[in-house]
């Protein structure tokens, strides 16, 4: 306990974790946009326990890597090298790896997972007739409620793992990032039913919500292969993106008006 008040009497602990929280928070918006849609899918009555559990896995997992820090920083060693490097730039830097780690592995696999579940979504919406192709969807409320939960696993860890880096990235002090983490998530479960129920609604923002999930697979896969996209970039187009959408929903509000 005199640790932890030695730890917050230092301003530099509170500006690290005011970072940190803001930092989490954005990293969050992937994982609960990602967790809105899916449930979405579900019948009514099972969608708020379906965004409880992903959100409580989402936390669970980032608390449960936290205690194993320096299993997952060991994610980060190269397990096997291709050999070859890309075409390099004027400084002599390759423009690629070639060297993948079990980070660049699962940051891939996720990429490649929300690429196919957003085009999958894109085309039911697009063509809600079945075709018989191989992104054929059943239904609105086709998926079952454990192939769900599922999938936000699988998505928790992904996100979680780029998360938790991310945090040990900006500092060294555990307590401040599991404070960090748990306010993070908590504002995940706040905004997780306004949000899921504002893009049931509006069917364009559900189009822009996958879209945004179709860039955020491209830069996982990106990263995975040490192309590194400049997060900042990624949320001033997304939220850029939102604004001309809102000012979109208002015209047509005024038109019916």
């Amino acid at each position: 306990m005199q640790s932890l008040q030695a730890l917050f009497s230092d301003p530099t602990a509170w500006a690290a974790l005011a970072a940190l929280v803001v930092m989490e928070i954005v990293l969050g918006i992937d994982n609960l946009i990602f967790i809105s849609i899916l449930s979405n899918k579900l019948p009514e009555q099972d969608r708020k326990k379906a965004r409880r559990i992903g959100i409580g896995l989402a936390l669970g997992l980032r608390l449960l890597l936290l205690s194993m820090i320096a299993w997952l920083v060991g994610l980060t060693a190269p397990v096997f090298d291709l050999g070859w490097q890309g075409p390099a730039d004027a400084a002599g830097v390759p423009s690629f790896e070639t060297q993948f780690s079990w980070r660049d592995l699962i940051l891939i696999a996720g990429g490649l997972f929300l690429i196919w579940k957003a085009t999958k979504e894109i085309h039911h919406a697009v063509d809600p007739a079945p075709t018989g192709d191989v992104f054929e969807t059943r239904g609105a409320a086709s998926i079952g409620f454990s192939a769900a939960i599922v999938q936000i696993i699988l998505l928790d860890m992904v996100f979680s793992i780029d998360s938790i880096l991310t945090a040990v990235g900006m500092t060294e002090n555990l307590a401040v990032m599991v404070i960090a983490v748990i306010a993070a998530v908590t504002v995940m479960l706040v905004a997780a039913d306004p949000l899921a129920n504002f893009i049931n609604r509006n069917p364009t923002v559900v189009m822009l919500a996958l879209g945004f999930l179709l860039m955020i697979g491209a830069v996982l896969i990106a990263d995975g292969f040490g192309v590194h996209v400049p997060k900042g970039y990624i949320y001033a187009a997304m939220a850029f993106s939102t604004l001309v959408e809102m000012l979109n929903m208002l015209a047509r509000r005024g038109k019916k008006g």
